[in-house]
């Protein structure tokens, strides 16, 4: 067997697309590679270094309840940072943007710098310890 392979990409199910485009775009600083209806659903997609991050809203798609993690599921989704120095500047960056987040939270395993979109999806920036 080969190694296993590296993640690809990753969408989450957005309940209003235009409002998680700007939002997203933001927190990214770029434009999408990607923006398109396919009927079922509507995906925007940016590149990140080799992966491929989107948003999908897909018709008929009951919208009761924001994101809980403590729902089978999706718990979050982590990006990667080098170190806890560029935690630091994502911190700024996230207070830039006005996006509440948690601060940066040590542990023996790494460092954290958690946040949430605008329907409650965890969002995570990760570093390394050391």
């Amino acid at each position: 067997m080969p190694d296993f392979p590296a993640l690809a990409h990753v969408a989450v199910t957005v309940s209003d697309l235009n409002r998680s485009r700007g939002w997203y775009q933001a927190l990214f600083d770029s434009q999408p590679v990607l923006d398109e209806d396919t009927g079922p659903f509507h995906h925007v997609v940016w590149l990140l270094g080799g992966t491929l991050v989107g948003i999908h809203q897909h018709a008929g798609t009951p919208i009761k309840e924001a994101f809980d993690e403590r729902r089978p599921g999706l718990d979050h989704v982590a990006f990667g940072c080098a170190n806890r120095a560029e935690l630091a500047q994502w911190e700024q960056r996230l207070n830039e943007l006005g996006i509440a987040h948690g601060g940066i939270v040590d542990a023996p395993y790494g460092s954290g710098l958690s946040f949430r979109d605008p329907d409650n999806i965890a969002l995570e920036f990760f570093a390394p310890p050391g």
